[in-house]
């Protein structure tokens, strides 16, 4: 089944838009009417209050339709709520169209709220108006974005655990594999400095690995051996005021691997509960968190990718075309959704070790002299295709299906 993209009527309710400027604190709000003229002007706070007087406004000057720079937020959801159409021009459009009205293209709120309501008056047929993702989908989104989040602060905090264990205790930072692993987080915990690492032979490192359940195979003796050979951290007094630091460090450390994996338990259960996640684990290395990204990245609201194109634009993986007379460049796309970006291409760059097909993909365009990130977009694009029939049709990637990987496993041109 294909969708149809969801359109503005041709023309406005009672000849009436609006724009409203976003801000954190308030909302600049413009109304104008069929021949352009700005009939209302006006500040709303971002409150529950602005809010309520917002939607009365809107009502009392029967208006239905309302343009803004952002899909998403408590004032977008209280304007679905009360069945207003939300038209999203996006922070680009809106600086290019200020144009229009003059040459200086200053910023300002309550001038771009009037721009907003008059793009929305006059690009009619350009605009799409927002359908947003069933409260399943927003709500996997939202928790996936958390953990990527969480993720950039442990790798930040890890970094600053590493760099002051360099000075303070070097023996710590080579000994297991990674710094934020349990394991190391939990021997920072016991011997927090060089004083104490003193303490430990090989036989007494072997009872602490067992008592802690250590299971990662690596020789007592070898990782005492680390241990003694690293530069020798600072002792005694000064010695134990790095230790503070290091407890606080891996403290706040443990606190956010433990919430990261109750987070990922958290998307494993959400994406086991929505209705597309056979669509997306089904494809190869997904995984589960991989999964989950892309179904909340790419949502369940079908009309809004009509074609695989607009999809593969979205997500930056589909190159930009610049041509003017005989001068044709194509380049990288900038303007683009970044977290679908992320998302698409994190797969792509992991399917090609278990999917034939996607490893030839890749192999042929590196051959083209296209550096990696090139490559993967490149992989990205081709799997979106393929992703988007799947999440058309709502069935499961089969490769038995899939011509091209079918061919070439049988050493055949694709039909």
């Amino acid at each position: 089944m294909k969708y149809a993209p969801p359109v503005l009527a041709t023309e406005p309710t009672n000849g009436m838009t609006c724009g409203i400027d976003w801000a954190g604190r308030d909302h600049a709000v413009s109304i104008i009417d069929t021949r352009g003229r700005e009939i209302h002007r006006s500040t709303i706070e971002h409150n529950a209050a602005g809010l309520r007087a917002l939607l009365s406004l809107l009502d009392r000057r029967g208006v239905d339709e309302v343009a803004i720079e952002r899909p998403d937020g408590p004032l977008v959801q209280a304007l679905l709520a009360a069945e207003v159409t939300v038209v999203v021009i996006s922070p680009n459009q809106l600086k290019n169209l200020r144009s229009r009205y003059g040459s200086a293209g200053n910023k300002d709120d309550r001038f771009d709220a009037f721009v907003l309501a008059d793009t929305l008056r006059t690009d009619r047929t350009r605009l799409r108006p927002l359908v947003p993702d069933t409260a399943a989908t927003t709500a996997l989104r939202t928790a996936c974005r958390a953990r990527k989040d969480l993720i950039g602060h442990r790798v930040a905090l890890a970094n600053q655990l590493r760099e002051h264990l360099n000075r303070a205790f070097p023996g710590a930072v080579g000994l297991f594999a990674d710094i934020d692993s349990m394991i190391s987080l939990s021997f920072l915990t016991r011997f927090d400095c060089q004083d104490r690492a003193d303490w430990l032979t090989p036989t007494r490192l072997s009872t602490w690995l067992a008592s802690i359940g250590y299971t990662g195979g690596m020789d007592p003796a070898v990782l005492h051996t680390r241990l003694i050979t690293a530069p020798r951290g600072i002792t005694g007094e000064h010695g134990a005021a790095h230790a503070r630091i290091t407890n606080a460090l891996v403290t706040t450390l443990k606190a956010l691997v433990e919430q990261i994996k109750t987070l990922s338990d958290q998307i494993a259960e959400q994406l086991a509960a929505h209705t597309d996640a056979h669509i997306f684990t089904s494809l190869p290395r997904s995984g589960t968190v991989r999964a989950a990204k892309l179904l909340a990245e790419i949502g369940d609201c079908r009309s809004r990718f009509p074609t695989p194109e607009s999809l593969a634009c979205l997500a930056g993986v589909a190159p930009s075309t610049r041509q003017s007379g005989p001068m044709r460049s194509v380049s990288f796309r900038w303007s683009c959704d970044k977290h679908l970006r992320d998302a698409i291409t994190d797969f792509a760059a992991d399917s090609r070790r278990a999917n034939p097909w996607a490893a030839d993909l890749y192999r042929r365009a590196r051959a083209n002299k296209h550096d990696h990130s090139h490559a993967t977009r490149i992989l990205a694009r081709a799997w979106l295709y393929i992703i988007w029939h799947c999440w058309q049709d709502r069935v499961a990637y089969d490769p038995a299906k899939h011509r091209a990987l079918q061919a070439l496993l049988h050493d055949k041109p694709a039909a």
